[in-house]
């Protein structure tokens, strides 16, 4: 999927909307779909500059429903919706409607976060003295990585509050 600039969907939504060029011309012109385009002069008659805001967002259960509500009572499309609610995906409100057909309310509620994974283990479980040769040899390889990799930290760590030091304090110059 393209990305286009704001400027550049302006640009292109305003050419849409003067009544003397179609949006199949202005979509041709500029080499574009001819339903982005009337997407994006619909976008433009609805909520002016303002509706090409990116506002990245996630859609709750309550939100989805009120979407389908006004779309039962007004006689919206899906595209219409899209374009009033502002809703960043084209093709989200069909399948809102398709799933909520198929399943009901509950197939519109976001999953369940998974659940957290289990640490893995980074040292051994037994004792010393029952590890063969080999484990205590890996093990004394990875406490070494491990020793050098907090030492690396600790020493770029003071470093860089050294620097943050020296630039609070005033030169005597």
């Amino acid at each position: 999927m393209n990305r286009y600039e704001v400027c550049f969907k302006l640009q292109v939504a305003k050419e849409a909307c003067k009544t003397s060029t179609s949006v199949k011309a202005v979509a041709r012109r500029h080499g574009l779909e001819f339903s982005t385009v009337r997407r994006w002069a619909a976008t433009y008659r609805l909520h002016g500059r303002q509706g090409f805001d990116r506002k990245p967002r996630s859609y709750d259960l309550q939100f989805k429903l009120e979407v389908l509500e006004k779309m039962g009572q007004e006689g919206m499309s899906a595209r219409e919706a899209t374009t009033h609610f502002q809703i960043g995906d084209a093709g989200a409100v069909g399948r809102w409607q398709r799933l909520y057909a198929r399943a009901g309310a509950q197939a519109l509620a976001p999953p369940p976060p998974p659940p957290p994974r289990p640490m893995k283990k980074t040292r051994s479980s037994k004792p010393a003295e029952d590890m063969s040769r080999d484990e205590l040899l890996k093990e004394v390889a990875y406490l070494r990585a491990e020793t050098a990799y907090l030492k690396k930290l600790d020493a770029l760590i003071q470093e860089e509050q050294a620097a943050q030091r020296a630039k609070r304090k005033p030169s005597k110059d």
